[in-house]
C-alpha cells in the first residue's frame, strides 16, 4: 500500500462512528460465546490453501482463535503485526493460533505481507465460521458509504453480496473442545493483548 493512502485508511478506522454497531442488523445474533461452551467445529482454508481444521488443532493444544476485518484496517493490522511479535508468548504454552477473516484469499495475502503473519490465516466462506462463534454482523448502509468513499468496498474485499465484517473478537479454546475465554468488544479499536491471551492460557 503507498503512504498516500495509508493516513486516509487511518482516518477512515477513526472516523467510523462506534456506536453505529448498536444500529445494525446481525445475520445472527453478535455476542460472544459463553465461557464453557462447545466450541463449534470449523474447517477452512488459508492463504495458501491448506485444509485448517479445529479438530485437527485441538490435538496438537489449545487453540487461539481470532477474528479480523481486513487487510484494509489499520487496526486489525497492528494487532496482527504485534501477534506474530509476541507469538512465542503463546506457543510457548503449547497453543495452536488461527485467524479468520471474511476477505478473500488475494487480500489475505495482502495482510501476510503488511504483518509477516506466520500462524494460518482462514478465509471464512459465506461467513459460516463467523457466524457460528456469534462475531458476524451487517454494516449498516450509511456506513457502508463512508468506507466506500475512503475506497473501501466491503462486497469486493469479501467477495460477497452482502456487507458483512466480524467483531474482532478472540477466543482461547481447550483441548477438551470447550470455551476458556473470551474477548468480545464491538469497538473495533480496543484489541486484546497477547499478554492477557498467555495469561488465560
Amino acid at each position: 500500500m503507498s503512504n498516500r493512502l495509508l493516513i486516509p485508511l487511518a482516518a477512515l478506522a477513526l472516523a467510523l462512528p462506534v456506536a453505529s454497531y448498536a444500529q445494525q442488523t446481525p445475520p445472527r445474533m453478535a455476542t460472544p460465546l459463553v465461557v464453557g461452551s462447545v466450541a463449534p467445529a470449523f474447517k477452512g482454508l488459508d492463504a495458501a490453501g491448506r485444509p485448517v481444521a479445529l479438530q485437527q488443532l485441538l490435538k496438537k493444544g489449545p487453540v487461539v482463535l481470532y477474528f479480523y476485518r481486513g487487510q484494509w484496517c489499520p487496526f486489525c493490522n497492528k494487532q496482527l503485526s504485534q501477534l506474530q511479535d509476541s507469538l512465542q508468548l503463546l506457543t510457548a504454552k503449547g497453543a495452536q493460533v488461527v485467524v479468520v477473516t471474511p476477505e478473500t484469499q488475494e487480500n489475505i495475502g495482502k495482510t501476510v505481507a503488511k504483518t509477516k503473519a506466520a500462524f494460518p490465516i482462514v478465509h471464512d466462506q459465506d461467513f459460516a465460521i463467523m457466524t457460528a462463534y456469534h462475531t458476524a454482523f451487517t454494516v449498516d448502509p450509511a456506513t457502508v458509504l463512508k468506507y466506500k468513499a475512503f475506497g473501501v468496498d466491503l462486497q469486493k474485499a469479501n467477495a460477497s453480496p452482502d456487507d458483512v465484517l466480524p467483531v474482532p473478537a478472540t477466543y482461547v479454546i481447550g483441548r477438551d473442545g470447550r470455551i476458556k475465554f473470551t474477548y468480545f468488544n464491538p469497538d473495533y479499536r480496543q484489541r486484546v493483548s497477547v499478554r492477557r491471551v498467555a495469561a488465560a492460557l
